[in-house]
């Protein structure tokens, strides 16, 4: 068996908690079958923690993300505390942990899985068969950039700026895990950004062609303005392989990419730190929905995103390989069966809610386990 692995949960706001709780009877599982043992802690974040704690991510619970071997993010936010100052919104929680773990390189796949091509709303020919990836550089660029505020002019308007910034080294190591993961899959690598229009889009086509060409040159490289990228990923997605961009364009482009699949229920996403010396790597994993405060408590949220997150860590931070792959394929075969939560219903299937979605699952992995 192997050893203790050092997992915090941090369930979060909405639906969080529900479809976290799913994983956690998965946990249990790896557990039983002697597979690993995770040595498994559980904190506040988001609007919970601000609801026991005055912040959406404590210094302790910052430490402890820190300490961990990997994290498992569920989902923050909600209308409770929407009134709240800037400084006090919940998704602060997870824009600091990215920052102060420097959690720079966030890869959100898109894969269209066999049972669910009908549950796009793109036609079958475009999308069966699409395993995309793509890996938005997480701790820069516009969202993070100074300057960045509120001020009055001299004539009494206001004017909002934010300011989108790149140095050589951030774009560098964010197209390195582009490169890496391009090299394991098709060989194909689209770095995205507008150098049409934005000085900071030509640096950093400019820096990623010169990396390419000094360690990569084995990998096609090719380039695409974000605004085209866009059409092409609704117009032809499976020309993608692995895209590498900006935090602003990965984070609208990953969400399009999401909706090709059907719903934003059946994405995780895992966002990685650099690797230290000691070979640790400081490593986030989450589902791409968000809270759902419309449903939650409700029992009819999505677990799979959730799950599936699971199973990147698995993958990413463990190197468990053969372990990802059969959560994985316990999903798609349930996916198969043809039980569906609500937000992925489609001709001759079943609903079900997210304690339904998930027994079945564990039900399956004691099958393909046997």
């Amino acid at each position: 068996m192997a050893a203790n692995k050092k997992l915090l949960i941090l369930p979060g706001d909405g639906i969080g908690p529900e479809v976290m709780r799913e994983v956690r009877r998965v946990i249990d599982w790896m557990d039983r079958r002697r597979m690993v043992t995770f040595d498994v802690s559980e904190d506040f974040v988001g609007g919970a923690s601000i609801d026991a704690k005055g912040t959406p991510i404590a210094d302790n619970t910052l430490q402890a993300a820190k300490d961990a071997d990997a994290i498992l993010f569920g989902s923050v936010g909600g209308p409770k505390w929407d009134k709240l100052g800037f400084d006090m919104r919940p998704e602060i929680a997870i824009l600091r942990l990215r920052k102060e773990l420097d959690l720079f390189a966030n890869l959100r796949p898109a894969i269209v899985f066999d049972p669910l091509v009908d549950a796009s709303t793109l036609k079958a020919d475009v999308i069966k068969g699409l395993d995309l990836m793509i890996v938005r550089e997480s701790t820069g660029g516009i969202y993070f950039g100074e300057p960045r505020g509120v001020e009055t002019m001299a004539n009494g308007e206001k004017r909002g700026f934010d300011t989108e910034t790149y140095t050589t080294g951030e774009i560098q190591r964010v197209a390195r895990v582009g490169f890496e993961l391009a090299r394991k899959r098709q060989n194909k690598l689209c770095s995205v950004e507008k150098a049409n229009v934005m000085q900071s889009g030509l640096f950093w086509r400019q820096t990623v062609a010169a990396l390419g060409a000094a360690e990569y040159p084995d990998v096609a490289l090719s380039h695409m303005y974000a605004d085209n990228c866009a059409m092409q990923l609704v117009r032809n997605p499976r020309q993608f392989d692995v895209i590498v961009t900006s935090n602003i364009f990965g984070d609208l482009l990953s969400d399009l990419a999401s909706m090709l699949t059907g719903s934003l229920g059946m994405l995780p996403s895992a966002t990685l730190g650099a690797i230290q010396p000691s070979g640790k790597r400081h490593a986030l994993y989450e589902p791409i929905h968000g809270s759902a405060p419309d449903i939650a408590g409700k029992g009819v949220a999505n677990p799979l995103a959730q799950i599936l997150s699971f199973a990147m860590l698995l993958r990413y931070s463990f190197g468990m390989d053969e372990d990802a792959a059969l959560i994985e394929k316990a999903c798609v075969n349930v996916l198969g069966s043809g039980l569906r939560t609500a937000d992925i219903m489609g001709p001759a299937t079943a609903r079900v809610g997210t304690g339904v979605m998930g027994e079945s699952i564990l039900r399956e992995l004691e099958k393909l386990a046997a």
